[in-house]
């Protein structure tokens, strides 16, 4: 192991030895500088995982949380500068841990805070104009493929992540009850918008983003979903302001 290598490890995790031949500015040994600054590190990362995962910080307790960030901190080191990429990994961390194995919605739940931050963080993109649609033959429409703005995904999921995420948020959200939950997420202004979606529509929107039509895709969802109305989920991508391009 080489000694930048040492140090990363000593620096992460907290039962390591001070690596030896580190000297201070003193040249003394930098014993207690180096457990200061392993400390900071530790303290920032942890902050990072509590304001990057609110939700989840809220659903476990602070305790829990601190323990939590510990053990992911060791285990998956920061692997990009930039702390708003710091948690990536932390949904499939957290399905991974049997002691939660039975909060079997929490990795979902991550992940959708995950995608809340990518939505936050995505370029921006110039809207479709929406009464041009509004202006086109209904062939002409369903013959049409759909562009789609980079701060616009879909996390679906067996959970009512939506429904978890507002109640822990919205002081107005109802209790979550059980069921399957996909969610849209658009960005119309400054912050991203989380909406769940009819059942069909994380089919529907997968369809379109692989380059189906319009009509193709309505068609090959409503076969699933003989219910499923495209008017609503073509709705929110419309006011969402997540549609960029419009062709043939």
């Amino acid at each position: 192991m080489s000694r930048a290598e040492q140090f990363t490890r000593a620096i992460l995790d907290a039962r390591l030895p001070v690596p030896d031949g580190l000297l201070d500015g003193a040249q003394q040994p930098a014993g207690r500088r180096f457990s200061v600054y392993r400390n900071n590190v530790a303290v920032s990362l942890t902050e990072a995982l509590h304001q990057g995962f609110p939700v989840i910080a809220k659903l476990l307790g602070q305790e829990n949380m601190d323990g939590l960030a510990a053990l992911y901190l060791r285990a998956h080191p920061p692997t990009s500068p930039l702390m708003m990429h710091y948690g990536d990994s932390f949904p499939d961390f957290l399905e991974g841990l049997e002691q939660l194995s039975h909060l079997g919605y929490l990795g979902d739940v991550a992940r959708l805070e995950l995608a809340l931050r990518r939505s936050y963080h995505a370029a921006d993109a110039t809207p479709l104009d929406a009464q041009h649609l509004g202006t086109l033959p209904p062939d002409t429409l369903l013959s049409s493929r759909l562009g789609f703005a980079p701060a616009m995904t879909v996390v679906r999921s067996a959970w009512p992540i939506h429904a978890i995420w507002a109640y822990n948020t919205r002081a107005d959200a109802p209790k979550p009850q059980p069921g399957a939950q996909d969610v849209l997420i658009t960005r119309p202004e400054f912050d991203p918008l989380p909406q769940p979606l009819p059942p069909g529509g994380a089919a529907w929107i997968a369809l379109l983003q692989a380059g189906e039509t319009l009509g193709t895709a309505t068609e090959a969802v409503t076969s699933d979903f003989p219910d499923f109305d495209l008017s609503a989920p073509l709705a929110l991508l419309i006011e969402g302001l997540a549609l960029t391009d419009l062709s043939q």
